[in-house]
């Protein structure tokens, strides 16, 4: 099929890579110069598990970047619409982005195309998109059929390649069969082996991704909730963990206890979630506790490092193991790590950084312009500071030499904001371990 991704961002690039793959025509359109020429030399905007190599194997054969949307979207069937759409001060989801490509369509499609909104918005967003396009198309006195489709994204950053070519589910919302088996064809060659297939109305697709997000982020809010009460009472979130995990009703996914979720997605999606219900009359007092606890989440682990140390940090120094906010990413939007080391610097501390990927995201975006050391290896940033930081849970940092730390650590100190590590063995071993929930 020929296929035209708007939009070369973290999902648009990882769609049509994945659409390439399996042999369909793909252009990737982005108004970014920049990021264009880059991905034509095959230069990555960012790190993914498994993209850099799939790009490299079909660039110019199956997959190609261009700026020219106009041209992309009339060589092409099927036009995904994959823009950003950022959360605003307010909470709604900014979809400038995505009407003014809906608006580009209808000022050019000359064919029959499917439409297909990839990008996370509101209920009611695509149906919307239809009515730009259809505007753009009646102005011209062009009788032009088109389709449109909401098919929402499920892809966990660091392993969006294995999930888009392995997917759990294809969720499709359309208005006939027509489209609906349109879709099935391309999504075929995915699922081999059974049917992952779910078809329903558009406003139930747009809805399925924020119920699918909201509850994930739920799951990660209960388990550090009751962290905060094990360590209230003396019990041990680690083994209340495994215990309610076992529960198959309940699993062990997204209950691990930490320092609350970031990235854009959750943040955003429940944070948009909240605002639809307000905006129809609907008060989300389970969803606004979620926002909360998770905010919230970041400041309890601070007042660990707080309580120890005071709040007068001047002449103190840390190393912080991990920026992006989770591991197998350099994202580092929303990381609890941007806030925990902007407070710790507000108060005078000095702070020494390490990550495998995000360096270079922290010094462009993230934490430019502020004061931090950039080290090259885990063991470099712990030299002569006070206390060692884990914000995120890099296989790296899950067995380092104890013993090398305490030789090069002022005192033997970790805060763990990832529960990575036996409490007994740090014990026995001479360190204070400060964790999540215990």
């Amino acid at each position: 099929m020929k296929i035209a991704v708007i939009g070369a961002g973290y999902v648009g690039l990882v769609t049509g890579t994945c659409f390439s793959e399996m042999g369909n025509d793909v252009i990737c359109v982005d108004i970014d110069k920049e990021k264009i020429e880059n991905l034509d030399k095959g230069i990555i905007p960012i790190y993914e598990p498994g993209l850099k190599e799939l790009i490299h194997n079909n660039i110019s054969k199956t997959l190609f970047f261009s700026e020219d949307i106009k041209r992309a979207i009339q060589k092409s069937d099927i036009i995904f619409i994959s823009v950003g759409t950022p959360m605003m001060k307010d909470g709604n989801a900014d979809l400038s982005a995505v009407f003014d490509v809906a608006k580009t369509i209808g000022e050019v499609i000359d064919s029959y195309k499917i439409i297909v909104s990839k990008s996370t918005v509101p209920v009611g967003t695509t149906l919307k998109i239809k009515e730009i396009i259809q505007s753009g198309v009646t102005k011209r006195n062009n009788n032009v059929e088109f389709d449109v489709v909401s098919n929402p994204e499920f892809l966990k950053e660091g392993a969006a390649v294995v999930d888009f070519m392995k997917p759990d589910r294809v969720v499709i919302g359309a208005e006939n069969n027509v489209v609906f088996e349109k879709m099935k064809e391309l999504y075929n060659p995915f699922f081999r082996t059974h049917d992952r297939f779910i078809t329903m109305d558009i406003p139930s697709a747009e809805m399925t991704k924020y119920a699918a997000n909201a509850m994930l982020a739920t799951k990660i809010s209960f388990i550090n909730e009751i962290a905060n009460i094990c360590e209230k009472v003396g019990a041990d979130v680690n083994n209340v963990r495994v215990g309610i995990g076992s529960d198959t009703r309940i699993g062990y996914d997204f209950i691990y206890p930490g320092i609350g979720y970031g990235g854009i997605c959750f943040p955003k999606d429940v944070a948009a979630l909240i605002k639809l219900g307000e905006q129809n009359g609907y008060e989300s007092k389970l969803i606004s506790s979620v926002d909360k606890v998770n905010k919230d989440q970041k400041k309890l682990f601070l007042s660990k490092i707080l309580n120890k140390f005071g709040e007068d940090l001047l002449g103190l120094s840390f190393a912080v193991w991990g920026l992006s906010f989770k591991p197998e990413t350099n994202d580092m939007r929303q990381a609890p790590s941007v806030f925990i080391i902007k407070e710790l610097i507000k108060r005078g501390a000095s702070i020494k950084v390490y990550d495998p990927k995000a360096i270079d995201e922290a010094k462009e975006n993230e934490l430019k312009g502020v004061n931090v050391f950039y080290g090259e290896n885990k063991y470099e940033v712990v030299k002569n500071v006070d206390a060692l930081i884990l914000l995120t849970e890099w296989k790296e940092f899950r067995s380092p030499n104890f013993d090398i730390l305490k030789k090069y650590l002022k005192r033997p100190i970790i805060f763990d904001g990832r529960n990575q590590y036996l409490n007994y063995k740090l014990k026995e071993s001479g360190f204070e371990y400060y964790m999540v929930g215990r």
